[in-house]
């Protein structure tokens, strides 16, 4: 029996108005507002996180961004501050997401800077490590998430790396249909696993959760979910409809 609840948290990336984000939030606490065996995010647009919180509100399900900038406020066109998240009583927030790398070129020391900022302002970050199709024919997957995960958990103290959710998602998995299979994608899990044993010791990184980023599904999901090191997962497509969303809670809870 892991000593980790899992997690199971909706990435909507730019879909949803707020009036979607509304029947959408409101179709999920029917099913499973009051369910306490998995933990449950949704990560709406900025421009839903509003209507999404106030649709959570009673429920046990939290609310997520999808992106922070880690200064405070100023001339940063375009750009959203953890304080402004937690005004809105958001909990988590998704960090260095591979879109966020690929097409705005977050580096890894940026996104370290949205890691710290985050932790700072009592949010949890959803650190997201992950490689390219062409990085793992080349055989770079685990040099390539060692790197991304010690640069972004640069600077964190032994005492926060608990409120640290971590994301592996094999970028060639996302959105092609493409799985990693099972054993893949629990190899990295426990690489990840033992690359926080050697940052924070044993009894801190059995408590970090390790999510699957890689096209999570119903289908999927119980056999991905059943590995040891896997706690969860960082949902794309299938947190958008709620039956799937639901049907993946289900999974995660019946996952021992």
């Amino acid at each position: 029996m892991s000593i980790r609840k899992k997690l199971i948290a909706g990435n909507w990336k730019m879909n949803k108005t707020s009036a979607d984000a509304a029947t959408l939030v409101a179709e999920i606490v029917a099913e499973v507002g009051k369910q306490a065996d998995v933990d449950v995010v949704v990560c709406p647009p900025f421009t839903s996180l509003e209507t999404a919180g106030k649709a959570l509100d009673g429920s046990s399900i939290k609310l997520g961004a999808q992106n922070l900038h880690p200064e405070k406020n100023g001339a940063y066109t375009g750009e959203i501050s953890a304080e402004m998240l937690r005004a809105l009583f958001v909990n988590f927030v998704i960090v260095g997401h591979s879109e966020r790398r690929t097409y705005f070129g977050d580096t890894d020391a940026f996104v370290n800077q949205k890691v710290l900022a985050a932790l700072k302002n009592q949010l949890k970050p959803i650190l997201c490590v992950g490689e390219t199709l062409a990085e793992r024919e080349g055989s770079q997957t685990l040099k390539v998430v060692q790197t991304q995960l010690e640069a972004g958990l640069e600077g964190v103290s032994k005492e926060l790396a608990t409120s640290v959710v971590i994301a592996y998602e094999p970028v060639w998995a996302i959105g092609t249909g493409k799985v990693a299979t099972t054993e893949q994608a629990q190899e990295v899990h426990a690489f990840i696993r033992s690359l926080l044993v050697k940052l924070f010791g044993e009894a801190v990184a059995q408590k970090v959760r390790i999510l699957y980023g890689g096209s999570m599904k119903p289908a999927n999901a119980p056999e991905l979910l059943a590995q040891k090191d896997i706690d969860g997962g960082l949902i794309g497509g299938a947190a958008l409809e709620s039956r799937s969303f639901v049907e993946l809670i289900k999974a995660a809870a019946a996952a021992k």
